[in-house]
């Protein structure tokens, strides 16, 4: 549900107003899914490969096992991770779903598409991984040790332990530059979408600057060449003890987490669940299931709160491959890029809050509204008047 949320809130930000631009949300949109049914050839090679000697199945118990189990606290743990994994595949609270919508015509039904997307990206990720898994059976008995150690999470499963397992494939040098093929073409598929939302981004908050000949592909390299700047960090020889610090605070689902928060509680307390729920009627011609509405206003809020303070709780300090521990100024340092994204939120309404003028609730109110050229009334019947169809709590501007 909160896909729902972000992937409607973009054309309703910007719904129509690229009307004479070049739109490349939805070619970059094309090129992935292209790319995307590209990769399901070498996950499908490795599946039949580990299910021929039938060796998957000590791979393929633990899925069920935690799937069928109670809510112990290793469970709690799992399905924790799962929740916060769910925000990197769907690109939650990192502005790329709102960046491509915002390309979309405004009566674009947003709404068939974010149920395709969900079942789409789910269906793949569920059969991604029972890949996985199936193959970590598959050399948990080919070297006779326990699946808990073949491979840890992270970047030692793709660039370790699958290599392993492609190795054991027939042509396996065939293979192998098929997996890394596909390595390289999902690592663009997720560049582009990254860049094009910082860009958009910044493009849409200064369109004097950047909307002129040439700026926005000089914002773009600029972009580009910073990041690689950055990543090269990475590639020295301590660079992936630099990888997993950024892995574990700076894109950790805690930060996701804490954005996804705030967002929610925006769109359905602040703007209104009422209001965008008509909204999205006026942009699709019918009402969703009346479901979403309640899950924005209630369930979504709850769960990710839920999920952020159990990451807080069962905080661990980090570790590399299981051994060395880092110091406590690496972790300091760690907190510190978490907290570069996640201070942004209050810091930012504290500054709004402080230059407005009036009382404080004025200004909170102020602050609240939406904007006046957003549509927020509810389509006339013949014979009656247009009349709101908001609540109480969302009736104050």
């Amino acid at each position: 549900m909160s896909a729902a949320t972000v992937w409607c809130s973009g054309p309703l930000k910007a719904g129509g107003a690229r009307g004479g631009s070049v739109a490349p949300g939805p070619h970059l949109l094309r090129r992935m899914l292209r790319r995307e049914g590209q990769s399901y050839m070498p996950v499908k090679a490795l599946m039949q490969r580990t299910h021929i000697p039938a060796k998957p199945v000590p791979g393929i118990l633990p899925v069920s096992a935690h799937c069928q189990g109670g809510l112990g606290r290793e469970k709690v743990e799992v399905w924790m991770d799962a929740g916060t994994q769910i925000f990197f595949s769907f690109a939650i609270c990192l502005g790329c779903l709102t960046a491509l919508g915002s390309y979309n015509k405004y009566h674009n039904n947003c709404y068939r598409d974010c149920l395709a997307l969900c079942f789409l990206n789910s269906g793949t990720s569920f059969v991604a991984g029972f890949a996985i898994f199936s193959i970590l059976g598959f050399m948990s008995q080919e070297q006779g040790v326990p699946i808990s150690e073949v491979a840890e999470s992270g970047p030692g499963l793709a660039f370790i332990a699958y290599p392993r397992a492609v190795v054991m494939l027939p042509f396996s040098p065939l293979w192998a530059c098929c997996f890394f093929f596909m390595i390289v073409l999902l690592g663009l598929d997720s560049q582009f979408v990254c860049v094009e939302s910082l860009v958009t981004a910044l493009v849409d908050m200064y369109p004097r600057v950047f909307r002129k000949k040439n700026r926005r592909e000089v914002l773009i390299l600029g972009v580009s060449v910073t990041s690689f700047l950055v990543g090269l960090v990475m590639l020295t020889e301590g660079g992936m003890y630099v990888f997993q610090l950024f892995d574990y605070y700076a894109a950790s689902g805690m930060c996701l987490l804490f954005v996804a928060i705030f967002e929610s509680l925006c769109v359905a307390w602040a703007y209104g669940a009422g209001r965008f729920y008509d909204n999205i009627e006026d942009m699709i011609g019918y009402r969703p299931w009346p479901l979403i509405k309640y899950c924005w206003l209630f369930l979504t809020p709850a769960v990710c709160t839920a999920t952020f303070l159990s990451s807080l709780i069962k905080y661990t300090p980090l570790t590399y491959n299981k051994k060395y521990l880092y110091p406590w100024w690496g972790d300091a340092l760690g907190w510190l890029l978490a907290l570069s994204s996640m201070i942004c939120i209050p810091a930012w309404s504290c500054y709004k809050l402080s230059t407005r003028k009036g009382s404080f609730r004025e200004r909170v109110r102020q602050l609240t509204c939406p904007a006046e050229d957003l549509p927020q009334w509810a389509r006339a019947e013949p014979s009656a008047p247009a009349m709101p169809r908001t609540s109480e709590l969302e009736s104050h501007c």
